[in-house]
């Protein structure tokens, strides 16, 4: 496989990372009411995911979507009602306020292992990535690429994808960013609530 095919996946790959998601709603929101440090774990458990998917279009699970369309439409509709279900908790706890130490700092709510797992629940939520990366990797990885070749594919999709996630968190989770959130906490969190469910119902009815 040539540098020209790696360095093609990364770009392409890179570009989809970057297109707004799921993922970026759950990031913004994280990032701005958790801090930094909740929303990294977040990036992690989103990287974690997009590896799942990218292995599994390797491993042929794009194809059998193709074959078997039912399958891919049960993943998404059982996808979207995750999505579904993080925007009702989202609208639900809207009207609470952000939990505060004494000095004023907020406190963080979530470990950074429940950051990870709800990164990866989100990635996961959406089955398209199977369809793309399988429709990536059709066009420029080779069918006897070596198992360190996938390994090295596989860290690029890694890091790029939470390496973008940790550059959001770091804008959204700035003391401004965390200040403005908190005075219209309960307007965001519908607003975000009402972005996750509608790219929920997207995937489950697309």
């Amino acid at each position: 496989m040539t540098i020209a095919a790696i360095l093609g996946i990364a770009l392409i790959h890179l570009a989809a990372a970057i297109s707004p998601g799921p993922s970026f709603v759950v990031s913004v929101r994280t990032s701005v009411s958790e801090g930094m440090r909740t929303a990294t774990g977040l990036a992690i458990g989103f990287g974690l995911g997009a590896c799942i998917w990218a292995m599994a279009a390797i491993l042929g699970l794009a194809v059998l979507f193709e074959v078997a369309p039912t399958l891919f439409t049960a993943f998404k509709i059982i996808g979207g009602a995750g999505l579904l279900y993080i925007a009702w908790r989202t609208w639900r706890h809207a009207r609470e306020p952000l939990p505060a130490s004494t000095d004023g700092t907020l406190v963080v709510p979530r470990t950074l292992t429940s950051a990870v797992r709800l990164g990866l629940a989100t990635q996961m939520a959406n089955p398209k990535p199977a369809m793309f990366f399988g429709a990536v990797f059709a066009g420029l990885v080779p069918p006897d690429a070596s198992w360190a070749i996938i390994a090295l594919l596989m860290a690029i999709i890694f890091v790029q994808e939470t390496l973008w996630y940790v550059c959001v968190a770091r804008v959204f989770s700035l003391p401004k960013s965390r200040a403005t959130y908190g005075r219209f906490k309960a307007l965001i969190d519908r607003t975000f609530g009402g972005l996750i469910a509608a790219l929920g119902l997207k995937i489950a009815l697309t």
